[in-house]
């Protein structure tokens, strides 16, 4: 599934999954826009996907919540590599767990801006550079989660996010069809991420036991599926939801 001559933007690329897609790409030989809210993260993960060419890649501190650190990472691309990224891999996203009786509006707003405001502003900044620059194989690809699917307990916010960004791809991906721009999403189940890593022992243990592999899946399982829908292999996949769950 080669990158080669590719340029990719990934947010939340600091950590968890989002690093493992810079890697991979990275691998596969495209030049990757690491973002990310954390700049001590973005650091750890350009030396993790630096080769001997220092210079192929970006590091971008971002809040995608705000239209003006979007559009400071859009000028940052057009200054080092003369073009938008044509792969948009919207991974940035964060849990504020509370049963609803209990969560605040400031949690339940703040996770809604992240995970589904800040996928909503990534997709209209890029993709309206990536129409302006004429280019015809763009490719989205946004991170849902298997929980935006069925609902979980504590999870009020994540899941309304997360189920938001399944038919924002869907309705992306009948509007950019025609503009040469493809829009899918990804439905990670239990990963292995810090954000897994917080959950008690006792809820992991009952995951696992629902799930028909029996084990929680690497980040890097979910950078494979992500870099194929990156890729030219899905040339004729836009609109879907891919599940990469171990059966969950």
């Amino acid at each position: 599934m080669s990158l080669v001559g590719k340029l990719a933007l990934v947010t939340g690329g600091a950590s968890g999954i989002g690093r493992a897609t810079c890697r991979i790409f990275s691998k596969e030989g495209a030049s990757v826009i690491v973002a990310d809210r954390d700049p001590k993260g973005i650091k750890d993960t350009l030396d993790i996907i630096n080769d001997k060419s220092k210079e192929k890649h970006l590091g971008v501190e971002l809040d995608v919540t705000k239209s003006s650190s979007i559009n400071n990472t859009l000028e940052k691309s057009l200054e080092k590599f003369s073009k938008p990224p044509s792969i948009i891999v919207n991974c940035a996203g964060i849990t504020r767990d509370n049963f609803i009786l209990k969560l605040s509006e400031e949690d339940f707003d703040e996770v809604i801006n992240v995970n589904l405001k800040g996928t909503f502003l990534i997709i209209k900044t890029f993709a309206n550079s990536i129409v302006e620059h004429g280019i015809q194989n763009g490719s989205i690809i946004n991170i849902s989660s298997i929980v935006g699917k069925y609902g979980n307990i504590g999870q009020s916010n994540y899941t309304a996010s997360k189920a938001g960004v399944e038919l924002l791809t869907k309705t992306a991906s009948k509007e950019f069809a025609k503009l040469g721009i493809r829009v899918n999403a990804v439905f990670p189940g239990m990963i292995k991420t810090n954000m897994i890593e917080s959950v008690p022992d006792k809820v992991k243990d009952r995951f696992r036991s629902m799930i028909p592999m029996g084990r929680f899946g690497e980040p890097e399982e979910i950078a494979e599926a992500i870099t194929f829908l990156a890729s030219d292999k899905s040339s004729y996949i836009t609109g879907a939801s891919i599940f990469v769950t171990g059966g969950f």
